[in-house]
């Protein structure tokens, strides 16, 4: 096993050294080719050490130490069974988001800026999985946002791609204190910065809770979790597609990662409340970042706020895994733990899919807006196939992962009822209605997403000379599209391969799904519930099957045309089709005065006059307005008042300096 950690260590520094190679190589037009290719084989290869270590052998645990860091300790490294599948997301990402990278590389207009920085963003993941202390953790976290920070950065005459990138940088910076300060208080006076320590230490109840709001804070700022989810939305669409897809449903995945390392591993047993407080803040992220979803025109803003939803279904799903475990109910705890790991792997296969998706659209069309597109099914069905794939898999539809995912979930949440405490009670069904909520929103939003874009009639002239994209890109996409499938329809596969995770964190898994028969999953007991989906995949084939023959067969062969209804207007126009806004209006006025503060505002013509009717929406980000905007204005106002302490003279700087001593030993002579 060491000898395996030696070559993923050999794999991250294969990756940084693609990294320098594409410094001197990134103005050539053979660059592209070479960078990427050289990612897609070191990402194919750690994938394959990583699924072998998983399968492998369950409870090995490989440390190793090199020379580095801090002097005293050194860098630790370690693979078990945790980091094993989180190298297989990080890697089976990188691998599609590289072959993608083969053709659209070639439509990036500064791959200097591009080339250079995905390999070595690919190593900051790797290695912050691959950490076994402290300082090693945190140095490779930083090491991944910073990569990330600069491929937001690529386009950065963009204004928006300015703001986004610096709002990113904030949030990263206040996400990596919020780890340090928790990794302080899990080191103790001591100062054992390493893992192992950090497990024997036992940590005190204050201790624990600090770390875990802390972990929350740090973790929970990079996933997305509401209210931090601020700089997601705005940095996601920035980046060039894959990188997008790289950031939304990989990089997601590795804060997940930090925070199943400290609270299920590192801080001991849990308390009851953490359960309580994981789930609210879950449930809260999946209902509002797929209602923010539902109200976006932008593809790629959509989707990332798509992701804030998903991280909350991820996040409900440990909160109930928390809860089970501190209440000794391991079976139960397996299954919540199964459902959000086995969600991980599903977010990562449709969320990078669906961006690939927008990705081509946006290199066919040049177009983001959805309210520009329409239409493109005809001009790119093997896209428009496999985008519809990604929304239905998203959509928690069968035959798709999606649903196994989810569904688990709920299966969880039925559990609830042998929890001893009222509050959990309470908040587990509640949180349950929210994540059905969610579920329904989100086939809204991808049915929008969808229709809005590759439906209808062309609403601009871009999309009447749209192209099927490259190769390489339908390469990854029908790649990860069969994923989505396979994951839906053998699903026992992926929870037995999830077994030794849960075994490593809770004591317990799930019972062996692939014994059963006929491939049907069993969470906890036949009699109670299972899913075959396989039987439900073969089933809608038939029936679809049959439906198409008989439609074909005995229905009416003479061809009939008709005008489609223009609303009452005589000329067929684009503009009379539905819109991303329009679509999404009976939403925005259920939900919209408390989640956005929406207002509608009618200017109705007098009759006889020419001027058209107009609607304008208003809607607002309470998130960002209640906590951000404070901040930033206070932070602005202070920085301009104190802006004047750079043009004293040397007179006034000495008193001040005179002052600040004075005071100092003050403070020095008062203290006990």
């Amino acid at each position: 096993m060491t000898s395996i950690v030696a070559l993923l260590l050999w794999g991250a520094a294969a990756f940084l050294g693609t990294a320098m190679l594409a410094v001197a190589v990134s103005r050539r037009g053979s660059a592209t080719h070479l960078v990427y290719g050289a990612t897609l084989g070191i990402s194919a290869v750690m994938f394959a050490i990583a699924t072998a270590a998983l399968t492998g052998d369950p409870a090995g645990v490989s440390p190793v130490t090199l020379p580095l860091g801090l002097p005293w300790i050194g860098a630790h490294f370690r693979l078990d069974a945790l980091s094993a599948f989180f190298l297989v997301v990080v890697n089976l990402g990188g691998t599609v988001a590289s072959l993608y990278g083969l053709g659209y590389g070639h439509h990036e207009p500064a791959p200097h800026r591009v080339l250079p920085f995905f390999p070595a963003f690919l190593a900051g993941m790797n290695m912050v999985v691959l950490a076994d202390d402290a300082f090693t953790f945190l140095l490779s976290w930083e090491f991944m946002s910073l990569a990330s920070w600069a491929l937001v950065m690529a386009h950065h005459r963009e204004q928006d791609n300015t703001r986004a990138g610096y709002i990113y940088l904030v949030m990263a910076s206040f996400g990596t204190l919020a780890l340090l300060l928790a990794f302080g208080l899990l080191a103790g006076p001591d100062g054992t910065y390493t893992f192992d320590a950090m497990r024997a230490a036992e940590p005190s109840r204050f201790a624990a809770a600090a770390a875990l709001v802390l972990m929350l804070l740090g973790a929970g700022s990079k996933a997305g979790l509401v209210p931090l989810h601020v700089w997601l939305p705005l940095a996601h669409p920035a980046a060039p597609s894959h990188v997008s897809a790289l950031m939304s449903g990989v990089m997601t995945k590795v804060a997940v990662y930090g925070f199943l390392r400290v609270v299920f591993d590192l801080l001991g047993e849990p308390a009851w409340w953490s359960g309580v407080v994981v789930l609210f803040l879950g449930g809260l992220t999946a209902v509002l970042g797929i209602l923010y979803a539902l109200m976006e025109k932008d593809l790629k803003r959509l989707l990332a706020y798509s992701t804030i939803e998903n991280i909350g279904v991820i996040f409900v799903s440990l909160g109930l895994a928390l809860a089970f475990k501190a209440n000794a109910m391991p079976s139960a705890a397996a299954l919540a733990l199964t459902a959000a790991l086995f969600h991980v792997l599903n977010h990562s296969f449709f969320k990078s899919l669906l961006f690939f998706g927008a990705g081509a659209v946006l290199t066919a069309t040049g177009e983001r807006n959805m309210e520009k597109l329409g239409g493109l099914i005809h001009r790119m069905p093997l896209t428009s196939f496999v985008f519809l794939v990604g929304c239905v898999s998203i959509s928690a539809l069968p035959p798709f992962n999606g649903f196994v995912s989810e569904w688990l979930a709920f299966q969880a949440i039925l559990q609830s009822p042998d929890l001893p405490q009222w509050g959990l009670k309470v908040m587990v069904p509640a949180v349950g209605g929210l994540l059905a909520l969610s579920a329904a929103l989100a086939a809204a939003c991808f049915v929008k997403a969808f229709g809005i874009t590759f439906l209808g009639r062309p609403r601009s002239a871009a999309v009447e000379q749209a192209q099927e994209v490259d190769r390489y890109a339908l390469a990854a996409m029908f790649t990860l599209a069969a994923l989505c499938l396979l994951a839906g329809i053998l699903p026992g596969l992926v929870i037995d391969g999830l077994s030794p995770v849960t075994l490593s964190l809770i004591g317990s898994r799930m019972p062996v799904q692939m014994a059963q028969p006929w491939l049907s999953i069993v969470p906890i007991a036949e009699s109670r519930s299972s899913y075959n989906g396989l039987l439900v995949f073969v089933f809608i084939a038939i029936s679809a099957s049959l439906a198409a023959f008989v439609i074909h067969r005995f229905a009416s062969h003479a061809l009939r045309r008709g005008p489609a209804w223009g609303c009452g207007f005589p000329d067929v126009t684009p503009a009379a089709q539905y819109t991303a806004v329009s679509f999404a209006q009976p939403i925005r006025r259920v939900f919209g005065t408390f989640a956005f503060r929406a207002r509608e505002k009618v200017e109705m013509p007098p009759p006889g006059a020419t001027a058209p009717a107009r609607l304008t929406v208003e809607i607002h980000d309470v998130v960002w307005e209640t906590f951000y905007q404070p901040i930033t204005g206070a932070v602005g106002y202070a920085t301009e008042k104190l802006n004047r302490l750079q043009f004293l003279t040397i007179r006034r700087y000495l008193t001040l300096v005179f002052l600040y001593l004075v005071t100092l030993l003050l403070v020095l002579a008062l203290w006990p």
